[in-house]
């Protein structure tokens, strides 16, 4: 090489490392390297991201700012991102200055094959017109109705009797899968009123909740690649974007199966479905591609969430005996007032009805504090539309990107004190113990907030405490020896390898023999029944 290029590349480099050296002063956070940015620190705590993330929040103050890509002229705008959990941060991101933090169009490209433009994946007017319709029918009984309808069935029909023959057989159960099964088969019972039973007797393998299953990894798939490289592989049909184009199919195929019977169905005037894709129908006149995305993207949202937050509850409980025990304290309690205080074989005769399950104030608050602890989307992200400042003073800049931790926000000691990082149910009850205390929406972020906050938050709440009541009543569960729990690194918080547990009958009888005796406990839980106003958690 000649003197006057190695002159070149030498200047080129030097203007390149001054560039560098002044851009990444002004970034706190984890180091970035020349141009490949904080990639391989992403690389290196790729098993342990979440920690990582909240582990850099709390040396930076709840919000630090570092680039994907250190190049000219990318830095500073799409290769940025902010990461934050600061509560002030977290308000005005998604109320305050909602409409300049859509989900943008690098999310809504990657979930496009999957979602299409449904609720969860669209911003604006698009949004707008679902969203008003979808909060129209989450406010009616006649939905939360279905969902116990549902769910009690499942519980019951399935649930338990997968169980009890655990119990007889004295075999490990993954309580991870279970869960996952029984939500999918009520979600879709609610979604569009077929129940595909993958929580049927010898677990069957439903070819419909496969393909979405492979659907739903292949195109989570895409967050591991740049944009250009999957849609690449997506144009020559290779890899994973072969098999979420097959995947796809077979889902389309069956929604549009069950779409068209509906329409027939719906054409008698005696019809009385109640699932959400019929009210969809009957509230205007949507495509069949339309409908699909609608039943999607509701299943999408509606299963795992809400079996995964149980899947970290039940460990939980299972390491926490004195919170286990008041749990199941609770349970006798209510049912002792509601169902008499001398026969426990009456408590587990029925199904829960919605005000037993809205007495129990500390169940709610357990799993209030799991989410805390464990969020179902422990990380979540926002495109920038126009230059803006944070209310703590930080610049993010049009084309950039916000991530704000979920998983951080629960686990910060300014915001949640000195023991944040405590199983510790009672920091959401009232003094006296009676109450449920709602915290601020902005620092317990698990159902989102602001616009897009969750319309189903009371229904999951429904349906978590009817699945924990039904099982802690009857069972004590215990990790399998040499299991061991572990977070997957996904979008949503799973359990890597499950999770394994022992299967126990539940003994009543001491709750029978407390000093207190049940009547009381049965009074306590009345009088703290007569003082709610909230109509089902």
């Amino acid at each position: 090489m000649e003197v006057g290029t190695w002159a070149v590349v030498v200047a080129v480099l030097a203007a390149y490392m001054a560039w560098f050296w002044r851009m990444s002063r002004g970034l706190r956070g984890p180091r970035v390297w020349p141009v490949l940015g904080s990639l391989p620190g992403l690389v290196q705590h790729a098993e342990g991201m979440h920690e990582w993330i909240a582990a850099n929040l709390r040396r930076s103050g709840g919000t630090y700012q570092t680039c994907i890509f250190a190049v000219p002229g990318v830095a500073r705008r799409g290769g940025l991102v902010t990461v934050t959990c600061d509560p002030r941060n977290l308000e005005h991101v998604l109320k305050s200055r909602f409409d300049n933090y859509p989900k943008g169009p690098f999310w809504h490209g990657v979930f496009l094959d999957l979602l299409g433009d449904g609720i969860f994946n669209s911003d604006g007017d698009t949004w707008v017109a679902q969203r008003k319709t979808a909060a129209l029918e989450f406010t009616t009984r006649t939905l939360r109705t279905a969902m116990s309808r549902w769910v009690s069935r499942s519980i019951h029909g399935r649930l338990l009797p997968i169980l009890a023959d655990a119990v007889a057989s004295k075999a490990h159960v993954d309580l991870q899968d279970l869960l996952l099964r029984l939500t999918f088969d009520n979600i879709c019972g609610l979604a569009f009123g077929k129940d595909p039973e993958t929580l049927a007797e010898g677990l069957p393998e439903n070819e419909f909740a496969s393909a979405f299953d492979r659907a739903t990894e292949a195109t989570l798939n895409r967050f591991i690649f740049p944009e250009c490289l999957w849609r690449c592989k997506k144009w020559l049909g290779l890899g994973m974007e072969t098999t979420l184009t097959r995947s796809m199919a077979h889902v389309d195929q069956y929604l549009a199966a069950v779409i068209k019977t509906r329409k027939l169905e719906l054409a008698d005037a005696a019809a009385t479905h109640d699932d959400l894709l019929s009210r969809f129908m009957r509230k205007g006149s949507y495509s069949d591609e339309s409908l699909q995305h609608v039943a999607l993207n509701f299943i999408l949202a509606g299963r795992d969430t809400s079996s995964v937050a149980l899947s970290w509850f039940f460990w939980l409980v299972s390491t926490h005996p004195a919170a286990e025990r008041r749990i199941v304290a609770e349970l006798c309690a209510v049912l002792a007032a509601s169902r008499g205080a001398h026969d426990p074989a009456l408590w587990l005769a029925e199904t829960f009805t919605f005000e037993e399950l809205d007495r129990l104030v500390y169940l709610k608050a357990a799993l209030s504090e799991t989410l805390r602890l464990y969020p179902s989307v422990p990380e979540d992200s926002k495109h920038v539309v126009a230059d803006d400042y944070l209310p703590d003073g930080t610049f993010v800049p049009a084309g950039s990107s916000i991530t704000y931790s979920i998983y951080s926000a629960g686990r910060m000691k300014t915001v949640w004190g000195e023991d944040c990082l405590e199983f510790r149910p009672e920091r959401w009850l009232s003094e006296d113990g009676t109450k449920f205390v709602q915290h601020d929406s902005y620092r317990f972020v698990a159902f989102n907030a602001g616009p897009r906050v969750c319309l189903g938050k009371d229904l999951a709440y429904l349906q978590m405490k009817n699945i924990a009541g039904s099982v802690l009543l009857r069972h004590r569960l215990a990790v399998a020896p040499g299991h061991r729990v572990e977070q997957k690194m996904s979008l949503t918080l799973f359990m890597k390898d499950g999770l394994r547990m022992e299967v126990c009958p539940r003994d009543l009888a001491p709750f029978l023999d407390e000093p207190c005796g049940v009547e009381a406990a049965a009074a306590a839980a009345a009088a703290a029944a007569a003082s709610a106003t909230a109509p089902c958690a």
